[in-house]
């Protein structure tokens, strides 16, 4: 038996505004060739006919923890407007869903999810194979020395950039970026690698001097910082080690104490390249305020494993990632709600967002983003690229260039303050809900970064 949705938790999964819209306008049994449920209401398929010959099939399965689709249009948006509308219909209308045995080509697709979820619980089951410390601890000192030879080789070619002065860097072509950080990956240094490649983004446009010299220095300091590691403290080293691209497994951080209580799901963002899929989940602990991110990945049309979405909630432990300023989490222990409401939280003032911001950059200097709520009012200049958000003490704050829900954020708030819940990167502010004081009716603003 599956869980019951309501049309706004379907809603919140949608990948964007325009997703979203589309899938409204799908979730009409008229638009419908067939659709129809699994008996244990574990499973949904429907036929929609789109403007090819053939109508798309679109299949749900809604037997884990989280929905998962599948649908034979080419869109690359997850879910897609079919999976949002078929989901919506059975939200809406659940009654008019017959159950039935699905078709062959839905019967393959569940087939072969149930296969693939056996042979993972069979794989967990078994014990892990015992590691040889001799080798572990050879293989991790190849490791070091070669992330040292590429952070060594990293300190030169940032001296020689800006021994020429970074006049020149707009004239420089991507290959100049993407051979540096090749090399670093060489080097088995993918974090360094992805701050390198990402240089060349900022290398035009209004302030990019500003934005290039603070990035150049995060890079600096990193590379500084690896290089004096073992006379930091253990959770600036974990910070240093993270930002170079050192990974911990999440098994090992579930092992540390947890932290309880209620933590609601603020808000999600997705970014997405190629066919992977990164989710970051804001969660905030109801009764001290503290907050946690969960990072998530996905390939292709997989589904997230966390079982959270916007307008739910996770009631147990997570454990946190160690660090200096630590903010990313894992689940531990516990188990999702979907009753809770996010009315009696206010937004905070601009000033308290920029100190907020000033202390995680106090901790963590490579701290690329912070959650935040803001009460402020949506001010509109023509061009949604310069749309600001205006604080009650006047202090205006610059609309993420990639937010799209301009309009749907302005008809929300209808010209009047209101609180929001996002992300704050030092430069813009990202929303990701929006909600009024006193109101029940919450707006998700979902967002996805699609691939270029």
């Amino acid at each position: 038996m599956s869980l019951s949705w309501t049309p706004d938790q379907v809603l919140s999964l949608a990948p964007d505004g325009s997703s979203a819209k589309s899938g409204r306008e799908l979730s009409s049994p008229a638009k419908w060739v067939s659709f129809a449920r699994s008996a244990d209401e574990g499973a949904l398929w429907g036929e929609c006919q789109g403007s090819g010959k053939l109508p798309y099939q679109t299949q749900i399965d809604l037997s884990g923890s989280a929905p998962t689709f599948k649908c034979t249009c080419p869109s690359r948006k997850f879910p897609c407007k079919h999976g949002l509308g078929l989901l919506l219909m059975y939200a809406a209308r659940p009654e008019a869903f017959a159950a039935a045995e699905p078709p062959v080509w839905a019967a393959e697709w569940l087939e072969g999810r149930r296969k693939r979820a056996e042979a993972k619980a069979e794989k967990a089951a078994k014990p892990p194979a015992p590691k040889d410390p001799h080798a572990q601890a050879k293989r991790e000192a190849a490791r070091e020395k070669k992330v040292a030879a590429g952070v060594a080789e990293l300190g030169l070619w940032l001296r020689d950039l800006v021994r020429g002065g970074l006049a020149q860097a707009p004239g420089k072509p991507y290959r100049f970026w993407d051979d540096m950080g090749a090399r670093l990956v060489d080097a088995q240094a993918p974090g360094l690698a992805r701050m390198v490649r990402e240089l060349a983004e900022h290398t035009g446009g209004e302030g990019w001097q500003e934005r290039l010299l603070e990035r150049l220095g995060r890079i600096h300091l990193a590379a500084q910082a690896y290089a004096r590691l073992s006379s930091l403290p253990e959770p600036h080293q974990a910070d240093v080690r993270a930002v170079v691209g050192f990974t911990q497994p999440q098994e090992e951080v579930q092992a540390l104490e947890g932290v309880g209580g209620t933590w609601l799901v603020m808000g999600q963002a997705v970014a997405q390249e190629d066919k992977l899929r990164a989710r970051r989940t804001w969660l905030l602990e109801e009764s001290t305020h503290r907050y946690a991110l969960l990072l998530e990945f996905a390939f292709g049309k997989n589904a997230f494993a966390a079982p959270l979405h916007p307008d739910s909630s996770w009631e147990g432990e997570l454990a946190f990632f160690p660090g200096a300023y630590p903010m990313r989490a894992v689940l531990k222990s516990g188990r999702p709600r979907y009753d809770y409401s996010l009315a009696t939280l206010g937004g905070d003032t601009a000033a308290g967002l920029l100190d907020a911001y000033s202390a995680a950059l106090a901790a963590n200097p490579w701290t690329e983003r912070i959650p935040a709520t803001l009460t402020a009012t949506l001010e509109p200049f023509g061009d949604p690229s310069r749309w600001t958000l205006r604080s009650p003490e006047g202090a205006q704050l610059r609309l993420h260039p990639r937010f799209s829900y301009h309009h749907g954020l302005l008809g929300y708030a209808g010209g009047q303050p209101v609180h929001l819940f996002g992300e704050w990167d030092g430069e813009a502010f990202l929303p990701l809900r929006a909600y009024a004081e006193g109101e029940q009716l919450l707006l998700n603003l979902p967002h996805q970064e699609a691939p270029e």
